[in-house]
């Protein structure tokens, strides 16, 4: 007999077994967990609830869980009713498969997120939780999050077949970084929008340019409020912009190295009044040249399947090594 219950904390060990068994198996190219890392990724976040890591219980021991999660802090346009509640993982021992379990715990994660008032479940980019998985083919080089659905894993066809529906689909690409090459014309190119008033580099907050009709013009808040918290810090992490007579109109960053040598950043924009000019180009390679001067090995990114700037990404070294789905359910 199989039981679903909710999580407790002595559980961790067993749901790092059943996960470190699908990812040794392949099925999934999530990293590795121990329980140190089980506890901080998940049990120390404000979006972890019991409620929503749910074990499915038999013969004595864990034979699958599911992991939910919620948002606890808002963008200005977002609220709790107007958020999804977020399905970060679901996994069940390949030789308990077949047998319903897997839909059990999906059809409880789905009641605790109606009495959440939610109206909606989701696997997208913005999942508080955030799942690292790691690239193929590199040693060990990896991405913090997954934006959705392995196109390639088993879950995909399971969450179709569970009402879920496909919308936007992602790539993730790809660029070990002692393969990129400054393309020729990039410095001309600076040098042209610099002609044209438009400086490009490393941003000085001294500066104070406004980035609000930017953030406007694109429709993000997230990278609005990116902008405004590190540049409200008193050692903001170096952020590279194109500017025009006060004005931010492109920008990427901000620039970091990981732990694990990736060069992380949050996106790349520029203000639709100012696109088809190269600014995004001279950003995103002055980008790659930062990351190797922090000493960053490679660098990962998403983009929108049919995304334009797919181009750019290309032209720039980086090569597609997965594709994701972004599913939900209504509620």
């Amino acid at each position: 007999m199989v039981t679903i219950r909710k999580y407790r904390p002595e559980d961790a060990p067993a749901l790092c077994g059943v996960w470190n068994g699908c990812v040794q198996a392949g099925e999934v190219a999530f990293k590795p967990l121990d329980e140190a890392a089980f506890r901080a990724r998940f049990e120390a976040s404000p979006s972890f609830s019991p409620r929503h890591c749910l074990i499915a219980e038999g013969e004595g021991r864990a034979l699958g869980f599911v992991l939910g999660a919620v948002k606890t802090e808002f963008l200005p346009n977002e609220t709790p009713q107007g958020t999804p509640g977020y399905l970060t993982a679901i996994f069940v021992e390949r030789e308990h498969r077949r047998r319903g379990i897997g839909g059990r715990l999906l059809a409880a994660l789905e009641r605790a997120f109606r009495q959440d008032g939610k109206a909606e479940m989701g696997l997208y980019g913005f999942d508080p939780l955030q799942i690292e998985w790691l690239v193929p083919g590199t040693p060990g080089h990896d991405h913090n999050n997954a934006p959705g659905v392995d196109e390639d894993c088993a879950g995909y066809p399971f969450l179709l077949g569970h009402g879920f529906v496909a919308g936007y689909r992602e790539v993730a690409m790809y660029l070990a970084l002692k393969d990129y090459v400054e393309p020729p014309g990039l410095q001309a190119l600076r040098q042209k929008l610099r002609d044209g008033g438009i400086e490009t580099g490393r941003y000085d907050p001294a500066l104070g340019c406004d980035y609000d009709r930017m953030c406007d013009g694109v429709g993000s808040e997230y990278w609005r409020k990116v902008l405004r918290e590190e540049l409200a810090k008193a050692d903001p992490r170096p952020i590279l912009a194109a500017t025009h007579e006060g004005h931010i109109v492109g920008f990427t960053g901000p620039v970091d190295r990981q732990p694990s040598g990736r060069g992380w950043f949050t996106g790349i924009c520029t203000d639709p009044r100012f696109e088809r000019r190269g600014i995004a180009t001279v950003l995103f390679n002055l980008l790659m040249q930062e990351f190797i001067a922090a000493g960053a090995t490679f660098s990962t990114l998403f983009t929108g399947d049919s995304n334009h700037a797919q181009r750019l990404y290309l032209r720039t070294g980086f090569r597609v090594v997965k594709r994701f789905v972004l599913m939900k359910k209504a509620l």
